[in-house]
C-alpha cells in the first residue's frame, strides 16, 4: 500500500483536529518508504522497542505516545540518549508516525475500547469531555468486584482505589493520565472515575470531596496497539502488523498490617 495513502486513511480515523494544544503527534523522525507492508506498534519508541523493531525491519513505526514531546531541537540538544535513538532511526530509513491524543479522543480510539474491554452499557462520550467514555452496568456491582474485573479485563497486576461507596453502576474511564479529570465524571454524576498517574493533592481533594477513584497502570493504554491494528486490518488486510507489548508495570510491595 502506498505510504502516504495509508496516512490518509489513518486521518480519517485519528484527525489532527483532536489534538490537544499541549501534545505533540504525528511525523517524529526517520526517512518515510513509498510503499508500506510491515508495520510495527508500540507503545513508547524507545532503545528497548527499537532493538525490537530491527529484528521485525517494518517500513514504518507507529507508537503512541509522541517519540518527541517537545520541541525536536531542544530535545536533541538536552537529551543525548534521544539523540544517539534519533541518529540510529533515520540512518535505517524507517519512518515514526506517533497518534497520542488524537487517538485517545477519536470514536474509534483509546476509551471507546477501554469501555468495551469493561462491559459498559450505553458507552459513550462524556459530553463535557470527549476524551472521556462513560457507561453503566444492568444494576450494581460490589465495589471489590468491580475493581478485581477491571484488573482482569485490563490486564493489569494492581491498582489503587479511594473507595467512597461501597457499590457502584456507572464508570467513567480516561486511560493513561488523566485524574485530574476526576471532578468532571462526578458532576457528570458517575459513580467511580477510572484513570491514573495520580499525584497527592489531587487524591487529597478526591478524598475530601468524598468521590470513588481508581487509579490504574499507565501501561492499560496497551490497548493502543489492539485497536491500532484493528484499525490497520479495516484499511488493508494484507498489512503485516506486529505489536510489541515491552512496557513492565512496577513492582508493588505492600507492608503487612498488623
Amino acid at each position: 500500500m502506498k505510504t502516504r495513502a495509508l496516512l490518509r486513511k489513518l486521518a480519517n480515523y485519528y484527525p489532527q483536529r483532536l489534538w490537544e494544544s499541549w501534545d505533540y503527534g504525528g511525523f517524529m523522525a526517520g526517512k518515510g518508504k513509498e510503499e508500506v507492508k510491515r508495520i510495527f506498534l508500540c507503545l513508547d519508541l524507545d532503545e528497548i522497542s527499537f532493538q525490537e523493531a530491527k529484528k521485525y525491519s517494518p517500513d514504518i513505526i507507529l507508537t503512541h505516545h509522541p517519540f518527541f514531546f517537545g520541541p525536536k531541537r531542544k530535545i536533541l540538544k538536552e537529551d543525548p540518549l534521544k539523540a544517539k535513538l534519533n541518529a540510529e532511526i533515520e540512518a535505517s530509513s524507517i519512518a515514526v508516525y506517533s497518534y497520542h491524543t488524537n487517538f485517545d479522543a477519536s470514536p474509534y480510539g483509546m476509551n471507546e475500547i477501554l469501555a468495551r474491554k469493561l462491559e459498559l452499557k450505553d458507552a459513550k462520550p462524556v459530553e463535557s469531555c470527549p476524551m472521556m467514555w462513560g457507561g453503566k452496568y444492568e444494576k450494581e456491582i460490589e465495589l471489590s468486584t468491580f475493581v478485581s474485573f477491571v484488573m482482569d479485563r485490563l490486564n493489569v497486576s494492581y491498582a489503587s482505589l479511594i473507595a467512597a461507596r461501597d457499590k457502584i453502576q456507572s464508570v467513567a474511564i480516561i486511560g493513561g493520565g488523566a485524574s485530574r479529570e476526576w471532578c468532571i465524571a462526578k458532576e457528570a454524576g458517575f459513580d467511580i472515575y477510572l484513570s491514573g498517574d495520580c499525584p497527592h493533592h489531587v487524591r487529597r481533594d478526591i478524598i475530601l470531596n468524598g468521590y470513588t477513584y481508581l487509579d490504574l497502570p499507565h501501561e492499560v493504554e496497551r490497548a493502543f496497539m489492539e485497536r491500532m491494528e484493528e484499525t490497520l486490518k479495516e484499511i488493508d488486510p494484507t498489512l503485516e502488523v506486529y505489536l510489541c507489548d515491552h512496557e513492565k508495570e512496577w513492582k508493588v510491595f505492600q507492608k503487612e498490617r498488623r
